[in-house]
């Protein structure tokens, strides 16, 4: 579940804040900038949390801390989107301390361990609420997540696999909309069965510098489900007029194109951050799907 409040921070820093799309990087110690990002930082993450705590937390039973296993709910979703969370947050963050002249591979360490340390707090908050608990399950999909970013950068100097996030109407949330969702903006964060998420990559680009492929144009795997209604993978049974309806959940394997707006060649500033901006989000393309029910073939997927 904290995924899903997880997911509009993470679309919000990963949007607003990205100085080093906007701005030359400094090439020697930056002592202001620093200052300024750490402050910033350290302002984002005490806001966030403490308005997550009035506007969310607030609102549930409370008891002593506890640990909570929900590592087999909802077919692993949560935890995926737990990992494409803490990437962006790391890469954001990651991205400020290096604007401010901070050594690369330094800054991009210091952005792993801003976005652990972010996503744990939101562990330790839950591990107060009586309707589930602190999870190692989403702290280890956290560290994931964010060493996937550090591992990129501390070898190759940028990402070369991206991650993303994709949604559509399941039209299952009419079914259960207290937990599904109720509209699209709750639906878009609740109803895993409407989410993929994506590791988009060109591989040509893993190997050689130069191709007649444009560097722009990405190769993309997705994860998804279908048919869950209940976390815990049971099978969901309804009356629908005469006709009784049974889902039954299972996982899908996508592959898809996608575009990596970062690479297409611009020299605006600004038109870089908004590029920048948009590339959390997978472009709908084509796609194969592959699951226990076989291979069919998506024209127009999202």
């Amino acid at each position: 579940m904290k995924n899903r409040i997880c997911g509009i921070f993470f679309c919000c820093f990963t949007v607003s804040v990205n100085a080093q799309t906007l701005f030359e990087n400094d090439t020697v110690f930056n002592k202001s900038r620093t200052i300024g990002v750490s402050i910033f930082d350290a302002a984002a993450w005490g806001g966030s949390i403490g308005a997550l705590q009035f506007v969310w937390y607030d609102d549930f039973a409370k008891t002593s801390f506890h640990t909570f296993n929900d590592n087999y709910e909802w077919q692993q979703m949560d935890k995926v989107g737990h990992l494409v969370t803490s990437w962006n947050f790391a890469r954001g963050s990651g991205d400020l301390f290096e604007w401010s002249g901070i050594n690369h591979r330094t800054a991009s360490l210091i952005g792993a361990g801003y976005s652990v340390g972010y996503m744990a707090t939101f562990e330790l908050l839950d591990g107060y609420n009586a309707d589930w608990g602190f999870s190692w399950g989403d702290v280890a999909y956290n560290t994931i997540g964010s060493l996937a970013y550090w591992s990129q950068e501390f070898l190759w100097n940028q990402q070369y696999a991206k991650l993303k996030f994709s949604f559509h109407n399941s039209g299952l949330a009419a079914y259960r909309p207290d937990v599904l969702g109720a509209d699209f903006t709750s639906r878009a964060l609740k109803d895993y069965n409407g989410q993929t998420y994506w590791m988009s990559f060109n591989p040509v680009y893993w190997f050689k510098s130069e191709s007649k492929i444009p560097a722009w144009i990405n190769l993309s795997l997705g994860y998804g489900i279908e048919d869950q209604l209940y976390g815990d993978g049971s099978v969901y049974v309804t009356q629908s007029g005469n006709s009784q309806l049974t889902f039954v959940p299972y996982r899908q394997y996508y592959l898809s194109l996608d575009i990596d707006f970062e690479k297409i060649p611009v020299s605006k500033p600004w038109l870089k951050f908004l590029l920048r901006a948009v590339n959390v989000v997978k472009v709908p393309f084509p796609a194969l799907e592959f699951s226990e029910k076989g291979v069919q073939f998506k024209p127009f997927y999202f």
